[in-house]
Order: structure tokens, then sequence, then C-alpha cells
């Protein structure tokens, strides 16, 4: 996220030294930091669908390991090893 947020403050600042003022590369810079970061937000709560990088309106680089709207926990896995599972995976 860092990287593409360089590129664009780059992109930006090298067309405005080449040609002038332009609002065409901050369209494009606009662009290329929402597809970046599109990925974001389909990381949902599984049980309610709330966002975990939402924090009220606020948006964070980093997400929620509690979903604040249900109180899961959402660095758990969706499903769970269990010990029948390892038993069959060994032969």
């Amino acid at each position: 996220m860092v990287g593409v947020l360089t590129l664009a403050i780059a992109m930006v600042a090298g067309a405005d030294r080449l040609y002038g003022h332009s609002t065409i590369a901050f369209a494009a810079a606009i662009m290329l930091l929402v597809i970046a970061n599109a990925p974001m937000l389909r990381f949902n709560c599984p049980q309610c669908g709330k966002n975990v990088f939402f924090r009220g309106i606020f948006v964070v680089p980093w997400p929620n390991r509690i979903c604040t709207r249900c109180g899961h926990d959402c660095d758990t896995p969706l499903f769970p090893k269990t010990l029948m599972d390892e038993g069959s995976a060994q032969g």
C-alpha cells in the first residue's frame, strides 16, 4: 500500500514537473489508489459481514482482530482442524 502511494505521488510530481499542472495525472493517481485498495473492501467479518478495516467513518490499513459489531474473533480460521481431520490425513 505504501509502495502504491509512493508511485502515485511520484507520478503526479513527475507529470507536474514535465508538463505543468495536470488534472489527468491526479485522476490517474486516484484510479491507481482505488484499484490497489479494492481487495481491502472484500475483507469482512464471516459472521455479520462488517468490513474489518473500517473504524466508524475512517478506514485504517490494518484490520480489526475482533469485530466491533458482533464481537467475533476474526483472527481464528474459518474451519479449524479437528482430530478426525488430522488422523485421516496420515493415511
